[in-house]
């Protein structure tokens, strides 16, 4: 395991990170150090591990304010780190996989990962992830802390803004932060259809179209949760939210 630390240059680009911690979980020493040398340039703390259980002691010792977390990992699998992390302690966390494998994404994200990144990738992107994922904690943050008048309903559909809780029926049903952020975009504008560089733009600050198969796993992971039938797709446009006819 190895600390990183940005120097106090007084850019406005090593100011960025605001001296938050990320640890990032990755066998590769190549991609560590590429990874580290770009968020050390970002402003961030950055300590590495290189397995599984080795992430799990930083985590629980170093308490980083993000995971970056390849899948692929010795001693146990980056899922099996995101299980044990996330049951410490709510953490966001970028998910690593070197297969554009569907599964894996949704298995990560069912696991308490916030988003994914296929490799090979730009560290621009990842950086950029990284900030948007820091942002959307900080918005919960004042959310949760700012009352808002009852309950949305739609339907046996509820969403609770302040307390960030989701239920089905009456019963409670677990999103991480991003899935319940994008059921709020979505719930917003009812039936409205949003296109997927909408969604990528207003839940994940990210403009780039090369961002749409993320916004397209959370919808299937949102979907398995809340109910196939309660987000339409409409083909080559988006997704819209479907509610109960008056």
């Amino acid at each position: 395991m190895e600390q990183t630390q940005t120097s106090h240059s007084g850019t406005a680009t090593a100011t960025q990170g605001a001296q938050r911690r990320v640890l990032v979980v990755e066998d590769d020493q190549t991609i560590v150090e590429a990874i580290a040398t770009r968020l050390r340039a970002e402003g961030f703390l950055v300590q590495t591990a290189g397995d599984g259980p080795s992430a799990v002691d930083t985590a629980e010792a170093w308490q980083p304010d993000l995971l970056i977390l390849d899948i692929m990992l010795p001693g146990f699998d980056g899922l099996e780190v995101c299980r044990r992390v996330q049951a410490q302690r709510p953490v966001p966390v970028l998910m690593l996989t070197a297969r554009d494998d569907e599964t894996d994404m949704l298995v990560g994200l069912g696991v308490g990962a916030d988003d994914y990144m296929t490799k090979p990738f730009s560290m621009r992107e990842l950086a950029a992830r990284v900030h948007v994922l820091l942002r959307r904690v900080e918005r919960a943050v004042v959310a949760a802390s700012t009352p808002r008048s009852g309950i949305l309903r739609l339907g046996e559909l509820e969403i609770d803004h302040a307390q960030r809780r989701v239920r089905v029926r009456s019963e409670d049903v677990h999103l991480t932060p991003t899935e319940f952020d994008l059921l709020v975009c979505l719930a917003n504008t009812p039936r409205a259809v949003l296109s997927r560089e909408q969604l990528l733009a207003e839940v994940w600050d990210w403009a780039d179209a090369s961002g749409t198969r993320t916004v397209d796993s959370h919808i299937k992971a949102l979907r398995r949760k809340i109910g196939a039938e309660r987000i339409r797709t409409v083909h080559g446009v988006g997704y819209a939210l479907e509610t109960p006819t008056p």
